[in-house]
């Protein structure tokens, strides 16, 4: 397929693959911080990149990189990468840092699906975050599903909700459908990020995903870092007092978090103010525009 992959390749005992794509469910850049902080601490090694990026970015919106190498020019290119992390006494891993594709998606996936089947790999897994109509004074959630053995209580104990989102997707999820067909377990874990909040990097987004993850495959206690976040989420908290209208929002925003079933406090939902709806509009037509 169109990976190069390294020789020989490191033998790994049926793998999860975890996976992040990049722009799409990438929002706060949560997926970007929870997959290099996986591949740090893990000591992941590289074993695979697309041979030739270009056939699949466009270099005008995904931008080469110059930057000076021992007094030389050296130029990065945008590009995917594989790395693999084999584990005593843990579950082996492959880490997939995926840019998404401007052309050719069909061969882009059909190429993930090709590395996928080779390193027999028994889990795919989809991680990410999305913008939602959820408070950042109250805990993230985390959507999505996971199936084969022993899901429902993996899902119970990682405190992920069944997703029930409609709409549109990534060509990505062809890989998915693939690994389905051929009886590979598959999963997802979005958390959900205030959309009122557009933080370049969500280190509370980041801990709360980790958090999942580390139940799901004993990851490190050191991973999830909750200090960062709390303070992003802090200093808007305070910035509240100075935006009338965005703290009724937000106050508007907690009664619907904490009337869901899921959160107990009431059987019904409360639904959103006119006026938060529309907020929230403006809030997606602003984010469309950048």
């Amino acid at each position: 397929g169109p990976f190069e992959m390294t020789d020989p390749l490191p033998q790994l005992d049926e793998p999860h693959a975890l996976v992040m794509l990049r722009p799409w469910v990438d929002v706060g850049n949560v997926g970007t911080i929870v997959m290099s902080r996986l591949e740090r601490h893990l000591d992941a090694v590289e074993i695979g990149k697309l041979a030739r990026p270009g056939n699949f970015y466009d270099f005008t919106r995904y931008r080469p990189v110059i930057s000076m190498q021992e007094g030389i020019r050296d130029v990065t290119i945008p590009n995917s990468f594989i790395h693999a992390c084999k584990r005593d006494g843990a579950r082996d891993l492959m880490l997939f840092h995926l840019l998404e594709p401007h052309a050719f998606g069909e061969d882009f996936a059909q190429g993930v699906t090709e590395v996928l089947r080779s390193m027999q790999v028994k889990r795919y897994s989809l991680i990410g975050s999305m913008y939602d109509a959820v408070p950042h004074t109250r805990p993230l959630m985390v959507t999505g599903s996971v199936q084969g053995p022993e899901s429902e209580q993996q899902v119970k104990a990682a405190k992920v909700e069944e997703s029930t989102y409609e709409g549109p997707t990534t060509i990505m999820y062809i890989a998915n459908r693939f690994a389905v067909e051929h009886q590979m377990e598959t999963a997802s874990m979005i958390v959900h990020l205030p959309q009122y909040v557009q933080l370049e990097e969500d280190y509370s987004g980041a801990a709360r995903l980790l958090e999942s993850l580390s139940v799901l495959y004993s990851l490190p206690d050191n991973l999830v870092d909750h200090k960062k976040g709390k303070a992003q989420y802090d200093e808007i908290t305070q910035a509240l007092d100075s935006n009338p209208r965005l703290k009724e929002v937000v106050k508007q925003l907690e009664r619907h978090y904490d009337s869901k079933p899921s959160q107990e406090p009431t059987p019904e939902e409360t639904p959103l103010a006119p006026e938060v709806e529309r907020f929230l509009k403006e809030l997606d037509e602003d984010f469309s525009s950048t």
